[in-house]
Parts: structure tokens; C-alpha cells; sequence
């Protein structure tokens, strides 16, 4: 059995981890950046400490800090579970082991906990989903989206993705997806289809190898970019 989940849930990254999987430099981090569906990722908290420009959007910000705890609590076991049932799906180098992966996450999280009410309340944190974006034209100069389009391939089809991909290229100049695999370390079902539709309609599509895998063959990431 492959690893699998019924439906997103809420797991947080680091900010390494973003700038690995990204492939971000000094003068992207320097960028007015939105990060969608960042769920509970410490990246906005640590980008934010170094001076930066990010506003991360999440239907989880609608909740409580409180309330993102405890959904944390509920949905942690499952996906360490899975984790531990498919340990072959990914690769242990730069996370070692399931209790490094446990460790590595939650520090993330309650990185992000301890940041929230404060990040909400700047408006950093902003209740909302794909694939409607409550941001004028052109708002952002780079949008990321770790770990909710493509990963999520059998929960979403391949409409929404391309709704979601020309949403965010509204919104900010340059777009990046990671990974283009979806759960159980598969390509996603809906790449091709995605990169021939949205080249065919004139944006600058790539699929570019970036230095993070954790994921077995998850080391790649979609890019693209208006023709502004």
C-alpha cells in the first residue's frame, strides 16, 4: 500500500526546506512573495524575523491558533503512520529517520503556532483557497505552493489545477509548484496535460530539478511565468 491520505492535512515545513525545494536565492527572498496553502510552515515566521515581504493564504487561517493545534494533534499520528508503513517512498539523508521527520515537523509547527495570532493580526495570515485568490492583479512578484497542487492529484482534477496556476500567474509575476509528484510517489497524473495547456496559452513553462527530494523522485519543481 502506498502512502495516501483522504484529504489535506495540515503539516508544517521549514524554512530550509522552502528554500531548497523552491530553489530561492538572496535576491528571490528579497521579492514580495505569497505562499499558498503554506498550512502550518514555519517559513512565513522565519522569512518575516529576517526582514522579508510574505503573506502566506490557507483555509486553515480561518481557525484559532488553538484550533490549528488540535488539528495537528488529531491528523499527526495518521500521517507519521503512513510515514512509517511507506518508509521506502523516501529518501533519508537530509531527515535520517521517522523520529527525525516527527521532530523536524513539529518544531516547524510550533514555529508557526507561536507566530500566528501575531502574523493574522498584520495580516499575514489570510483565510482563503484556490482557486479564487482575494489579491488584486499583479499583488506579488513570486508565488509558491509546497505540497497541495499535484500532491493532491486524486483529490483534485486536472481543471482546478489549471484554474489554480493561471490564478496565482494573476496575482504574481513568476509561480512555483513543489513537487510535481503526487501521494505515493508518483508523477503527478496531471502534469503533462497542465505544462502543454498552459504553454499552449503563452506563459513560460519549466520543470526544473532543485536540490530537495524527500519524496523518492520528488525533486523537481513546476515554474512558470506570465508573458508580462
Amino acid at each position: 500500500m502506498s502512502f495516501s491520505l483522504e484529504k489535506v492535512v495540515p503539516w508544517g515545513r521549514t524554512f530550509d526546506e522552502y528554500v531548497a525545494m523552491f530553489a530561492l536565492d538572496s535576491e528571490d527572498l528579497a521579492k514580495r512573495i505569497l505562499g499558498c496553502g503554506d498550512g502550518p510552515a514555519s517559513y512565513n515566521a522565519t522569512l518575516t524575523s529576517r526582514g522579508g515581504s510574505v503573506v502566506s493564504i490557507d483555509p486553515l487561517y480561518q481557525f484559532t491558533a488553538e484550533e490549528i493545534a488540535g488539528r495537528i494533534d488529531e491528523t499527526c499520528e495518521i500521517v507519521m503512520e503512513q510515514a512509517r508503513q511507506n518508509a521506502d517512498e523516501f529518501v533519508w539523508s537530509h531527515i535520517r529517520s521517522i523520529e527525525e521527520l516527527g521532530h523536524v515537523r513539529m518544531g516547524a509547527m510550533r514555529d508557526f503556532l507561536a507566530d500566528y495570532p501575531l502574523g493574522k493580526n498584520a495580516g499575514r495570515y489570510i483565510p482563503g483557497e484556490l482557486p479564487k485568490l482575494p489579491f488584486p492583479d499583479g499583488a506579488f512578484d513570486l508565488a509558491l505552493c509546497s505540497h497541495f497542487l499535484f500532491l493532491y492529484s486524486a483529490h483534485y482534477d486536472c481543471v482546478f489545477h489549471l484554474q489554480s496556476l493561471r490564478e496565482l500567474c494573476r496575482v504574481a509575476r513568476e509561480v512555483r509548484v513543489f513537487p510535481v509528484m503526487e501521494l505515493g510517489s508518483v508523477r503527478s497524473r496531471h502534469v503533462d496535460s497542465v505544462v502543454s495547456e498552459l504553454d499552449a496559452e503563452g506563459y513560460q513553462v519549466s520543470i526544473e530539478r532543485v536540490s530537495y527530494e524527500f519524496q523518492k523522485g520528488g525533486n523537481e519543481m513546476l515554474r512558470v511565468r506570465t508573458s508580462l
